[in-house]
């Protein structure tokens, strides 16, 4: 890996994307980290000098734009795209809003095409590039009551496999993680949730995503950075059109 490379990670401000970010820059690569608040981009920024904040809205195209014009303004154009920014909440689908429906869609699905959009032709041309897409083993298989998350996590595995088919001849690579139950703040939202749907206690909440996990224990953000940074080095170069499942043990 060379120091001149330059990486956009959304949803850089915590969890997954801030695990992915530290990882990136201390492979020795310029990471500009995104999101809508400020203050979380910051501390993550903070964190090391090769991490740059911006903030930005992956579903307002505009907002995506003079993001990249910006960044690639001040570090060089992106060689690597992490699309990770993503929410969730949890309702029987039949109680699913349409507001709620499209929120989720509009973050997950659309926000992740937003994200890459603008690197595709520029990577396609210089004949090379990485693009990783942060998806969930709700992408590849179904869950209860997270109807509007599984569809758009899918949405994004088929995104991912459009995409590596258009590039395969470029030296552009696109593929998607697929992580199960990761120990970070959206998964203790989750459980706020269902202790405030079910009554049950925080202990009994977090042990049935715990226990969803085939290996009995909650992934640890670091391990799903850890194969970004693989996904994104030279050894992956033959790695496209894949989804890796990181998720103790899930098999289909």
């Amino acid at each position: 890996m060379t120091a001149s490379r330059h990486a956009l990670v959304t949803g850089g401000g915590s969890g997954v994307g801030e695990a992915i970010a530290l990882a990136l820059a201390e492979a020795g690569i310029d990471v500009t980290v995104c999101g809508r608040r400020a203050e979380p981009l910051e501390k993550v920024s903070a964190g090391h000098a090769r991490i740059h904040a911006m903030t930005a809205d992956v579903t307002d195209e505009a907002s995506v734009k003079a993001l990249y014009e910006t960044a690639e303004a001040e570090r060089g154009p992106f060689d690597i795209v992490i699309a990770n920014a993503g929410i969730a909440s949890s309702a029987p689908a039949h109680r699913t809003t349409l507001e709620d429906w499209n929120r989720i869609v509009d973050v997950n699905l659309t926000g992740a095409f937003l994200t890459v959009k603008p690197a595709l032709q520029p990577m396609a041309k210089r004949g090379s590039g990485r693009i990783v897409f942060i998806a969930s083993v709700a992408g590849l298989r179904g869950y209860a009551y997270v109807a509007p998350y599984v569809a758009s996590k899918h949405g994004v595995i088929g995104l991912m496999r459009a995409l590596s088919v258009e590039l395969v001849k470029t030296g552009v690579t696109v593929n998607a993680i697929c992580p199960g139950y990761v120990e970070t703040e959206m998964l203790e939202e989750s459980i706020a949730r269902v202790v405030e749907k079910t009554g049950r206690s925080r202990e009994e909440a977090r042990k049935g995503f715990i226990e969803a996990n085939p290996h009995g224990r909650l992934i640890k953000p670091r391990e799903v950075a850890a194969a970004a940074l693989w996904l994104v080095s030279p050894e992956a170069a033959s790695v496209t059109g894949q989804s890796i499942s990181i998720s103790g043990g899930e098999t289909w």
